[in-house]
């Protein structure tokens, strides 16, 4: 039998980690390790100078977890190193209460424990929910309908446990509040780019000591066509591919000029 590794970002007691564990239960075994509280945007952050605490507790509908006060990746590497009777067969991390869209995923511990999944060998999938009514409404759990994506997720885990799937691949699936179709349809995207409308706020000081406000502006994003925004602006569910090759590969002759006619480079040998 099949067995998914659940977790998320925004603590064990999320409604979105609950309609997550529920959509995939006819896929097969599903165990849940995540975090005791909201760790967003902790990205890949993990925990390496303290030890880590571990309770089991149950879901609302009962389901058994495992609450621990690390971050996402912490739960995936929990799984790996022997918490679970058996390592798991693939990874899913969410349901995120809110987008990771465009550059958006770098921040995203959401995203962060899929990768992990990714890095240490299994199929992953990171899920997020664009949230209904106004931008404060995004933490309240009764802002969000999880029924969309939760009917294309057992297909996609399916999917990503095929031969076919590559192994260094993770889908990043982000669902908008409404679909505009009946089933909703699912649409191949790429990563769009992000406008951030941070500034620098004084909120306080005291002697010399300041208080500031630098983030929590609501972010906008070039329109592009191909990208996930546009496919959420169009009422479909965004499945982008990620990967983990950083290394501009395009990029590497021409700074080996550079070096070179800099009198930098060395073409030195490795044993």
């Amino acid at each position: 039998m099949t067995h998914i590794l659940v977790t998320n970002d925004d603590g064990v007691h999320s409604p979105g980690l609950l309609a997550l564990t529920r959509a995939l239960g006819s896929v097969g075994r599903v165990s849940v390790i995540a975090p005791d509280r909201n760790r967003s945007a902790i990205a890949r952050g993990i925990t390496i100078h303290t030890p880590l605490h571990v309770e089991e507790v149950a879901l609302a509908d009962g389901t058994p977890a495992y609450m621990t006060d690390g971050t996402p990746v912490d739960c995936v590497r929990f799984a790996l190193l022997g918490l679970l009777d058996d390592v798991p067969d693939v990874v899913v991390s969410g349901i995120n209460m809110g987008m990771n869209m465009g550059d958006d995923v770098t921040y995203s511990g959401t995203v962060a424990a899929a990768l992990e999944g990714v890095l240490l060998g299994w199929p992953a999938i990171a899920v997020s929910q664009q949230h209904q009514g106004n931008p404060t409404d995004r933490w309240d759990g009764r802002h969000y309908n999880f029924d969309g994506v939760c009917s294309i997720l057992p297909g996609l885990v399916e999917l990503a446990l095929t031969a076919q799937f590559p192994r260094q691949v993770l889908l990043n699936v982000n669902a908008p509040a409404i679909t505009a179709h009946t089933p909703p349809r699912a649409r191949v995207t790429r990563l769009g780019r992000r406008i951030y409308n941070d500034s620098l706020v004084l909120e306080s000081q005291d002697g010399p000591r300041r208080r500031y406000a630098i983030y929590g502006d609501r972010p906008g994003y070039h329109p592009e066509e191909g990208t996930d925004f546009a496919a959420i602006e169009d009422g479909h569910i965004s499945v982008s591919p990620l990967h983990f090759s950083l290394t501009d590969e395009q990029g590497i002759d021409a700074l080996r000029t550079l070096l070179d006619d800099a009198g930098l480079a060395h073409e030195g040998t490795s044993n």
